[in-house]
């Protein structure tokens, strides 16, 4: 693959400049995470001001009320108006560039029907996998600025498994008023019986979703939350694994300063129009999604079997697939819900939920490089594997990928056909990696030969790979196309 030329597709880049939207930092510092950190820094001098001002008020007031105290008490009084409208009008904009951020996600991931809403997720949770590296001294920074995206994502397509199984979920208030009377059957072509009501839970209910997905852990970003993780001297590594002690406060900071971001950093929107009625209107709504919001943030530090877990497992997965940790293994990906299973045991979360994420995603998730072995046309099994790269959710057989062809005889190819990829010929599982071992040290160097680009790469690899890594593979344009349709 080596001499290639490295471009991106439209949605490629769509993907990019979204992640950098959120979590990226640049000289202008306007992604999401940097406007936090400024509300963050800068919040503390205002509400001082603020304080001052009002204790000012308060003493001018009580002063016997000649020319010279009205005019102080009024200037005091138009400083403090003119400051409080500064920030509303500041978290109006924060919230205007969220909202927008949240909408563009959802555009790029619903559909017209259910199969059409999978299949751009599917997309989207592929490109965030493949564009990050999985080794090196990279693989924490790139996760960190993906998980935001990549948990939401995750949020919406639970949310529709959900209310289609009319699960507990669906029965929360919130929710149940814009779910009218919509049963499973009909939400998979809900834009089609009625976009008007649609549209209405997308705007009251989805995109609420998103920004609650967007913003949970914003707060680790807060100074006291950086203090906690990089130490007093600022030196130790944010990603180091926390002492119990210093975990549990780091989570009390986030969930404190996430909600304080939130109502006082992001906000309701505002009313723009003459209308008193249509404004109150407005204003009433607004205040609903921010209460929703803030409900989903709540509930998810312990969500038992509530709505909380619509952030609280989603997050658990993302936190593994896109681990900022020092013991991140790629290898290990397709055992997330091993850790899953184990937090719904402890009560963490919801085994229902867990479970209905499982039948969403399956055990490998998008993006991830399958190595398998292909039979003929008779059903029998050749002497060497091939590259495939998962590329659908809801696999008929949890643990059958359904994937994207990336080799043929060998070769690389950017236009491969649909494959499910079951137990048997699939190298990730133990015993057919076994079978496959009886194959000889020379005809596995030289598979390894030509599916590699360089010596050095090679001598990186292991000779009987259980997968392999295809962010390169992806980092060129023609490979980009895994979600296209395929004619056989």
């Amino acid at each position: 693959m080596s001499g290639k030329v490295y471009s991106d597709t439209h949605f490629t880049a769509q993907v990019k400049v979204i992640i950098n939207k959120l979590y990226g930092k640049s000289i202008v510092k306007d992604s999401l995470l940097e406007r936090a950190m400024a509300y963050y820094e800068s919040q503390p001098l205002n509400q001082n001001k603020l304080d001052t001002l009002k204790t000012r008020i308060v003493e001018l007031k009580s002063l016997p009320g000649d020319e010279k105290i009205k005019k102080q008490l009024a200037k005091a009084e138009r400083e403090y108006r003119e400051i409080k409208q500064e920030l509303k009008d500041e978290s109006n904009e924060r919230h205007q560039f969220l909202l927008n951020i949240c909408r563009e996600i959802v555009e790029l991931t619903e559909g017209n029907n259910f199969n059409e809403c999978n299949r751009k997720s599917a997309q989207m949770l592929g490109t965030i996998q493949l564009l990050n590296p999985t080794q090196g001294k990279k693989v924490a920074e790139a996760n960190e600025k993906s998980k935001p995206l990549y948990r939401a994502i995750l949020c919406l397509r639970l949310l529709d498994k959900l209310c289609i199984d009319e699960a507990f979920i669906a029965h929360d208030g919130h929710l149940k008023q814009y779910l009218h009377n919509i049963d499973g059957d009909n939400y998979q072509n809900w834009p089609k019986v009625d976009a008007q009501s649609y549209q209405a839970f997308v705007d009251n209910v989805k995109i609420p979703l998103v920004m609650a997905a967007l913003l949970q852990d914003i707060g680790n970003f807060h100074q006291d939350a950086l203090k906690i993780l990089t130490g007093d001297d600022g030196k130790l590594d944010v990603h180091r694994t926390l002492p119990v002690d210093e975990r549990k406060s780091l989570l009390q900071v986030n969930y404190r300063e996430t909600i304080n971001f939130l109502v006082e950093g992001i906000g309701a929107a505002l009313y723009v129009g003459n209308s008193k009625t249509e404004r109150d209107k407005f204003n009433l709504l607004e205040h609903s999604k921010l209460v929703f919001i803030k409900h989903l943030l709540k509930n998810a530090i312990s969500p038992k079997q509530g709505i909380g877990n619509l952030l609280k497992v989603p997050q658990i997965y993302t936190s593994i697939i896109l681990s900022t940790k020092p013991s991140y293994n790629y290898k290990l990906l397709p055992k997330v819900y091993q850790a899953l299973d184990q937090n719904a045991e402890r009560g963490t979360c919801s085994q229902y939920v867990v479970d209905t994420l499982h039948e969403i995603t399956g055990d490998f998730p998008q993006g991830f490089g399958v190595t398998y072995i292909p039979r003929d046309r008779d059903g029998k099994e050749g002497e060497q594997y091939e590259y495939a790269i998962v590329n659908q959710l809801y696999p008929n057989t949890l643990d059958h990928p359904l994937c994207r062809t990336a080799t043929r005889n060998l070769t690389f190819i950017g236009h491969g056909q649909d494959i499910e990829v079951p137990l048997s010929v699939n190298l990730y599982h133990t015993d057919t990696a076994k079978a496959f071992s009886s194959i000889s040290k020379e005809r596995l160097n030289e598979i390894l030969e030509k599916l590699s680009s360089n010596y050095q790469e090679r001598k990186k690899l292991d000779l009987l790979p259980r997968c392999w890594d295809a962010s390169e593979f992806f980092s060129m344009k023609s490979h980009q196309k895994l979600w296209n349709k395929t004619s056989r």
